[in-house]
């Protein structure tokens, strides 16, 4: 996707994991907003790994498209400890993933994406920024209720009416698959992009970075390696077919 001629002379904020889908938005966001900044969330998570991911992707983004390194910005990590201490959940402890009571996953951190955009919105306040870009997805997802439109949707408004406010947020990865995900981000980058978020994002909830596979590094077992293999691999048959 060529740069948009268009691009709005505001500034967004991108939550910023270090896995695919947020990767992917970073670079939707650089197409779109004249400076960018990032913002990451240390909860105590089993794959804090995907932290440490966050700098190589946006070095990578940087040396890809000179423009993109013109608008990409600080980033942001804020540390949300307490989160974890009060989450019973397999992201948070040392415990089996497996489905809890009531059908969701025990992966599902009660909250999470509800405080992330609260935070987000407590340091756009602060930044000058009206525009906040979020990978969630209730198309080829985990279940978790906070990723839904809906919810997205209730969490804008409440901050809105809460802050004084007029944040947007941005969901580009709403209503795609995961495969598509990858599509976008060949889109927007070409195979450069692609190649770069494959090798230097993390998705898998154990932490795994030993383990590569076609698709990236990861155990290979949990949910999110399955979402993200299933999506690779649907990704390169759409491109075989093509």
């Amino acid at each position: 996707m060529p740069l948009s001629s268009h691009a709005q002379k505001e500034s967004a904020l991108v939550l910023f994991s270090g896995g695919q889908d947020s990767a992917t938005c970073l670079a939707w966001a650089l197409t779109r907003f004249e400076r960018v900044e990032t913002m990451g969330f240390d909860y105590g998570q089993r794959h804090a790994v995907e932290l440490d991911c966050r700098e190589a992707l946006r070095d990578g983004m940087r040396g890809q498209n000179p423009l993109w390194a013109e608008r990409l910005g600080m980033d942001h990590t804020i540390a949300l400890g307490a989160l974890g201490e009060i989450s019973e959940t397999a992201l948070t402890r040392d415990a089996e993933i497996a489905l809890a009571e009531g059908g969701l996953p025990n992966t599902f951190v009660p909250g999470r994406n509800i405080i992330f955009l609260t935070f987000a919105a407590a340091l756009a306040a602060r930044r000058g920024i009206r525009h906040i870009i979020t990978g969630v997805c209730e198309t080829d997802y985990s279940g978790y209720p906070d990723c839904r439109d809906d919810t997205i949707k209730a969490v804008q408004v409440a901050l809105n009416l809460g802050m004084d406010s007029r944040y947007v947020l941005h969901t580009p990865l709403m209503w795609i698959n995961k495969a598509e995900t990858w599509a976008l981000a060949e889109e927007i980058g070409g195979e450069k992009l692609v190649t770069l978020i494959n090798q230097e994002s993390h998705t898998c909830y154990l932490g795994d970075r030993n383990t590569i596979h076609p698709w990236g590094h990861g155990c290979g077992k949990c949910p999110a390696c399955d979402l993200r293999r299933t999506g690779w691999e649907d990704y390169q048959a759409g491109k075989a077919n093509a």
